[in-house]
């Protein structure tokens, strides 16, 4: 991959509650941005909402949104952009974006449900990204998503995934965990699958762990630590694509800071085997 600029720098780690305490004393050098999910975080007030505040003050912030349902049947929901603009320019967000997945039908589901892999649900998808950046006034990144059932296969994952970037010109957020599982549950070389993503529409990546069941499924639990051929695939990424930022998502299980922080260097330290230094991935303080 050519040099580029990328929205954020280095590594990053999704913010969660259980940290607020420790983060709000100290933004621990390893970490170059956080990620948020902004419909937990609009409208916070009170003590949760003055340590948000303080501390995306001081570290770089990007938001990866679980409720925007981009391939669903119902209307996009244009009350909740306008909300979330304002949110967006104020916290001076990065990137934003969402799943490639629906969520809503005649409602909330809460379950990010997989798209039939058709050319219908590219055009259909690309079309409500594009109202989405036109709202926002800014493009969006797009997560390639895990699944468990395949509802259509008139198109490769792969040809779906990369139709829907086209369509829409918008970003890819590359949730690396999410290619292995894939690989795991319905076969398929993941270092190919990777290898052939399109490199330039990469905003930033995700990188986390899962659970094997007893059955051999493998569920995107985001509630483990991440395992070695996980490590190994991102590691592939950089020396195909070059070193793009990525985040380390921890969601459920989460243990102390210094533990979470432990992955978040490791990180690190495979962007900073790839690129040749760490002068370039040093954190990138917004003010103090």
């Amino acid at each position: 991959m050519a040099t580029r600029s990328f929205p954020v720098q280095g590594a990053g780690l999704g913010l969660r509650r259980a940290h607020l305490g420790p983060l709000l004393i100290d933004i621990p050098d390893e970490i170059g941005f956080v990620e948020v999910a902004p419909e937990n975080w609009l409208g916070a007030g009170g003590r949760l909402g003055h340590a948000f505040e303080r501390i995306v003050e001081r570290v770089p912030l990007v938001c990866h949104g679980l409720l925007l349902n981009l391939g669903g049947p119902d209307p996009i929901d244009i009350a909740f952009l306008q909300r979330l603009k304002p949110f967006l320019d104020r916290h001076q967000v990065r990137c934003y974006g969402d799943h490639m997945t629906f969520c809503a039908e005649a409602g909330q589901l809460y379950e990010l449900l997989p798209m039939p892999f058709t050319q219908e649900a590219v055009t259909h998808m690309a079309g409500r990204i594009r109202l989405v950046q036109d709202v926002l006034e800014r493009r969006i990144a797009v997560e390639n998503a895990s699944y468990y059932c395949a509802l259509a296969h008139e198109l490769t994952e792969l040809e779906f995934i990369t139709g829907v970037l086209a369509e829409a010109d918008c970003e890819l957020l590359l949730d690396v965990n999410n290619v292995y599982v894939n690989s795991q549950n319905h076969g398929g070389d993941p270092l190919a699958f990777l290898r052939a993503l399109p490199g330039e529409r990469i905003a930033y990546a995700h990188i986390a762990g899962h659970l094997r069941t007893d059955e051999g499924l493998v569920i995107d639990t985001h509630g483990a630590p991440v395992i070695d051929p996980v490590w190994q695939l991102l590691e592939a990424a950089y020396a195909h694509f070059g070193v793009f930022p990525t985040l380390l998502e921890r969601d459920e299980n989460i243990p102390a800071l210094d533990e979470v922080l432990a992955e978040v260097r490791l990180i690190r330290e495979l962007q900073q085997k790839h690129q040749g230094g760490a002068a370039a991935l040093a954190p990138t303080r917004r003010r103090a």
